[in-house]
């Protein structure tokens, strides 16, 4: 069987009086039957198809409706095809669009493609359908992380954005930052007469609203990345403690070699795990212990320690039998001053019950386990997600996952500081305005209302062509 390929294509229309994109979009399949799809869109996109498909006037067609017939130009037959009719502004860019699905020949796309850029296209660079289709950069932004998603969180925060949830709380603030900008700038109109459009208590309270609006925003970025990004858990313990044994039984699958033989791990094993729909990358590492005359396993031991202080949560993995109370307590306080999140995990459970009456029982983040007999390991990974979710990951509300607008609302957060510190300090109602619009830029960062063309080429080239 020949192996599948998709290739995307994009067109964008130049007309005389503005720029007009149309996107052209080419799934080819290689095989038997494949048929590959040219989006084009633009004002005149019907103008352009029209002449090359005799069978139908597009322009007095109904919108959202199939023709067949056969696509040509003068001189030759290009290819036997349905053309799908979407008018503005019920397309996906709002404006007119024709989707033209040929057969899945390489040659019949190159030569309806190139027909298409003599009638006046011109081939888009990646993004820019999407860029044509959402005003709102929070909107696009979301479309490629919904391509991107790899669970059912990180695809549900990208509807939701997606939709405009987090345009909506963006919009709030904005349009409230407006109104007392607008007020105080009247004020400076009326400086002479001695009028208060808005009094000092006022702003105060405003702004005292807007930043605990931005924080709650800021503090859902650390659930955003995990969303999006997935969480980095380190398997950290000594030699023979049941590392590599735990890996494969959280995956449920032989992954890393298992034997009796201490330091048979000597460098790191990486393998992700999805739980609750939230990506896990799993580390094994090399067994930590203080001396090794084995150069290599040296080497893992650093890697294991490496790791361990990258990672966003460690599982510190201990045999139950062979680790006391005070071991215990050097390693919580280390961890504790290194500032590592850390989930104690006594391995196992299975042979050391009698163990149990004598052993500690308020360690803080910790769970017994046996990894070889499978006992408690949909506790450890509830666990696991515990200390690694703040907050509910199907939560109806607005969740920032994107690196960009997390920074930019770090700096709005600095300028709405100023703004208080500046009215607690009876600040000039102009500096006042000042410090006011530098909170509307940043958010005109995030939504894209304040940007250039260097900006939104590089967003948008994130995209692949056709999206």
């Amino acid at each position: 069987m020949r192996k599948l390929f998709n290739l995307i294509y994009t067109i964008r229309f130049m007309h005389l009086s503005h720029n007009i994109d149309t996107i052209v979009a080419i799934s080819t399949p290689s095989g038997i039957g494949a048929i590959s799809i040219l989006r084009i869109s633009g004002d005149n996109a019907f103008a352009i198809i029209n002449p090359l498909f005799p069978s139908k006037d597009l322009l007095t067609v109904k919108t959202h409706t199939l023709h067949f017939g056969l696509l040509k130009t003068d001189k030759e037959i290009l290819d036997e095809v349905v053309l799908a009719v979407f008018k503005n502004p019920r397309s996906y860019t709002g404006e007119d669009t024709v989707e033209i699905s040929c057969h899945g020949s390489v040659y019949i796309q190159e030569k309806i493609l190139k027909t298409l850029v003599q009638h006046g296209c011109r081939l888009a660079k990646p993004g820019e359908f999407t860029q044509r289709a959402f005003l709102d950069l929070t909107q696009a932004e979301a479309v490629a992380d919904i391509i991107e998603s790899n669970t059912a969180a990180s695809k549900n925060a990208a509807l939701r954005n997606i939709r405009g949830g987090f345009k909506s709380d963006l919009s709030n603030l904005r349009q409230r930052l407006v109104h007392v900008s607008a007020m105080i700038e009247l004020e400076l109109d009326f400086a002479t007469e001695d009028v208060e459009f808005v009094d000092r208590a006022t702003i105060t309270s405003l702004f005292s609203d807007l930043i605990k609006s931005n924080n709650t925003l800021l503090d859902s970025f650390r659930l955003g990345n995990v969303i999006k990004n997935g969480v980095q858990v380190a398997i950290i313990g000594k030699p023979n403690t049941g590392k590599s044994t735990l890996l494969n039984a959280l995956l449920n699958e032989n992954r890393a070699i298992v034997s009796d033989i201490a330091g048979t791990t000597r460098d790191t094993i990486e393998e992700v795990l999805n739980i609750n729909g939230v990506l896990f990358r799993l580390i094994d590492t090399a067994g930590i212990r203080e001396h090794s005359n084995d150069l290599i396993e040296n080497l893992g031991i650093e890697k294991s320690y490496e790791k361990m202080k990258n990672a966003d949560l460690v599982l510190y993995l201990y045999d139950i039998a062979e680790t006391s109370a005070e071991e215990l307590d050097l390693r919580i306080q280390d961890f504790n001053e290194q500032g590592i999140k850390f989930l104690l995990v006594g391995n196992k459970l299975d042979v050391c019950n009698a163990l149990l009456q004598e052993y500690p029982k308020d360690l803080p983040n910790s769970i017994l386990i046996s990894a070889k007999k499978n006992l408690n390991l949909d506790a450890l990974k509830d666990k696991i997600v515990e200390l690694s979710v703040d907050g509910n990951i199907d939560t109806e509300s607005t969740v920032v996952t994107n690196v960009r607008h997390y920074e930019a609302l770090k700096q709005l957060s600095i300028s709405l500081d100023d703004v208080l510190k500046g009215v607690e300090n009876n600040i000039p109602g102009d500096l006042l305005s000042i410090d006011i619009r530098q909170c509307l830029h940043h958010l005109g960062l995030i939504t894209g209302e304040i940007t250039n063309e260097e900006q939104l080429d590089l967003i948008f080239s994130k995209f692949c062509i056709g999206k």
